[in-house]
Parts: structure tokens; C-alpha cells; sequence
């Protein structure tokens, strides 16, 4: 029996592939256009403060340059990432609490399993909560993929990418290798919040105690001021009463608080509002990282010293929400290829902290 030459069998093997491709249906993406700003300075050293919890550790000192989210997730995009994987919704991405508490309501879900629509209730800028640090995992794969639309809560979509999930739920989950987009490492965050690069001087560098470049507490009048942010001074930010009620929506939209309030990096609302899923682990092995503060929160848990944490099973919370962070673009470590309706991608990976 006669064989093919390895170069004909090479490309005879291509073509069949290529073939392949274009007789396979195509696939739909979203767009939620989640914006992101670049955190460079590589190098830069941890800071010289150390966590509140006695674990005697310190953040911030990153060695690559990366992006993260320049806001929250929003209920829009929230929604719209319901809408594109959870019509049966087997993994719980939608909470009911996300339209029955009135605190931080912000999403409907209408419909039967297998049929399951969502809706934003009011503004679609404020930052959803009640999210799980599982629902920001299977966020981040399904950006991963392409924001695929349609294919439900799968491999392609939102159970492997950036964390090779299968249906986990509980558990410690570490971050892929090839991650594109992730939940940010607490050195990650804590930098994009709290490190100034020209604090003490052009090219000097060091931390503030705030996320709003501040060393003194912030305000929590809302509007475009210099170092506010959507916290409990005594008095609730969106209320300016000291009376708690569960009546009304306490969350602010993303950016409310105006460019005088964000970090250096340009990102916003890393102080308040919601509390933030990042990619970090207790001492204990067992219990997952919170940072940032929220719209109940004092001053003292918004500081860069604070650390919350939630045991696994990680629940979610009406002050619980997440950003992202992705590799930066423009880089020259990225090639993107389009070909056949297929992104190819091939990124040089930070090290993981």
C-alpha cells in the first residue's frame, strides 16, 4: 500500500482541516465592551504595609506590565453574558437576589430553563453584585472564548479558558498558563488601586492608603470631586442619611465619582460601591480574597491593609462584585490571526504571583 510523502500528507491533512472549518456552522459573539487601562511600571516593589489580618503579608509589586478593568462589570454586561450562556443556567450564574434585594437589585430573569432571558432593572451602569468569585471565573473564560452566544455553559464558553472549571462550583481553582482574561492577583488589584508611580516625586513612587490617591479618608458626596468614593461615613453615600433602609438602591454608577477619585492608573471605584473577587487565597488554604470596600463599608476596610475573605464554598453577596484583568494591548508579545472565522491567539503569559 502505497503512502502519501509527509509534505503532501501535511497539507492534504490542512486542507481537509480547512474544509472542516468552513462547513461548521458559525459561531456568534458578543461584544460588552468591557474597557480596560494599562498598569505598567514592571519591577515595582511590594508595599511596605502588610495586611491587617496578621498573616504578616504585603501586595502590589507586580513585574509585568498588564491591563485591568477601568470599571466594574456592569449589570449591562452582566446581563448580556446571561443572556449569551444562561437560558438553562445549570452552574447558578444569575441569582434571584439580583432582582429581589432592593439594595443592589439589578437584574431580572424571565422565561423556563432552557429559555431564560434577562433584564436590567434601572441603570445598567451600576456594577453588578451578587456575584460568586465562580461567576467572575465563568465571566472570564466566556471572554476568553470570544463571548461566544448560544453554546450555553460548556467548554467553549465558560467552563475552561482561563480556569478549567467542568462544572466546579466549590473548591480552589488556580489560574491557567494561557490566561487571556482572569480574575486579577491581589498584587494585581492592589497596585491598579493603590500605587502611584509619582507619589513623592516624578519617577519616585509609592502607595496611597486609598484607592483615590488619597491618604486620608475619602468623601462619599457623589459627583465629580476630588477623592470621594460610594462608602459609609456615618452616613450612606446615595442616601446621606445615618438610617439604613431596604428600600432603596444604594449603588452608584461606575465612574460617578468623576477622574479626581480614580487611582493613578486611571482605574475607578476601587474603593466602594462593591467589594471585588480577586485571585488570591487565605493562609488557610480554604478561603478566597475580597478587596476594595462597599457601599455599607467603613473607611478602615476600604484601606490598602484591609483584606476580606469568604470561605469556599465562595458565596455571593449584596455588596460582592469583580473587574477583570487581560494582558495589555498594544503589545508585542500578541499575535491575532484571523482566519475561517477562527481567532487564533498566541500571548507571552505574565507569571503567575
Amino acid at each position: 500500500m502505497s503512502t502519501l510523502p509527509s509534505l503532501q500528507l501535511d497539507m492534504w491533512l490542512r486542507a481537509v482541516t480547512f474544509t472542516a472549518l468552513l462547513a461548521a456552522p458559525a459561531v456568534m459573539h458578543a461584544d460588552i465592551g468591557y474597557q480596560f487601562v494599562t498598569v505598567g511600571n514592571p519591577g515595582n516593589a511590594n508595599d511596605t504595609v502588610t495586611a491587617s489580618d496578621g498573616s504578616g503579608l504585603s501586595f502590589g509589586g507586580v513585574s509585568y506590565t498588564y491591563a485591568i478593568g477601568k470599571y466594574d462589570v456592569t449589570l449591562d454586561q452582566y446581563a448580556a453574558f446571561l443572556n449569551a450562556v444562561a437560558q438553562t443556567d445549570p452552574y447558578s450564574l444569575y441569582n434571584p437576589n439580583m432582582a429581589t434585594d432592593l439594595n443592589s437589585a439589578g437584574i431580572s430573569q424571565t422565561g423556563s430553563s432552557g429559555s431564560y432571558s434577562y433584564s436590567v432593572i434601572g441603570s445598567g451602569s451600576r456594577p453588578v453584585a451578587w456575584v460568586s468569585w465562580f461567576d467572575a471565573a465563568r465571566m472570564a473564560n466566556w471572554m476568553q472564548n470570544g463571548q461566544p452566544t448560544g453554546q450555553g455553559e460548556v467548554a467553549g464558553s465558560t467552563e475552561q479558558g482561563a480556569y478549567t472549571l467542568n462544572g466546579a462550583t466549590s473548591g480552589i481553582i488556580n489560574k491557567n498558563a494561557n490566561a487571556v482574561n482572569w480574575i486579577p492577583t491581589e498584587s494585581e488589584w492592589y497596585k491598579a488601586a493603590y500605587y502611584d508611580p509619582n507619589k513623592g516625586g516624578p519617577g519616585v513612587g509609592g502607595y496611597w492608603t486609598y484607592a483615590t490617591r488619597s491618604d486620608t479618608a475619602p468623601g462619599n458626596v457623589v459627583g465629580d470631586g476630588t477623592n470621594r468614593a460610594n462608602y459609609n461615613t456615618g452616613v450612606y453615600s446615595v442616601t446621606q442619611s445615618d438610617t439604613y433602609s431596604s428600600l432603596p438602591n444604594y449603588l452608584t454608577d461606575v465612574g460617578a465619582f468623576g477622574a479626581n477619585s480614580s487611582s493613578a492608573y486611571g482605574t475607578y471605584d476601587q474603593n466602594g460601591d462593591v467589594y471585588q473577587w480577586v485571585d488570591g487565597v487565605q493562609t488557610d488554604g480554604v478561603t478566597r480574597e475580597l478587596r476594595g470596600g462597599a457601599w455599607p463599608s467603613d473607611s478602615a476596610k476600604m484601606q490598602s491593609s484591609f483584606r476580606a475573605f469568604q470561605p469556599v464554598p465562595v458565596p455571593a453577596a449584596s455588596d460582592f462584585g469583580f473587574r477583570l484583568a487581560t494582558v495589555p494591548e498594544p503589545s508585542a508579545t500578541v499575535s491575532l490571526v484571523f482566519a475561517g472565522g477562527l481567532l487564533l491567539a498566541r500571548r507571552k503569559r505574565p507569571p503567575t504571583l
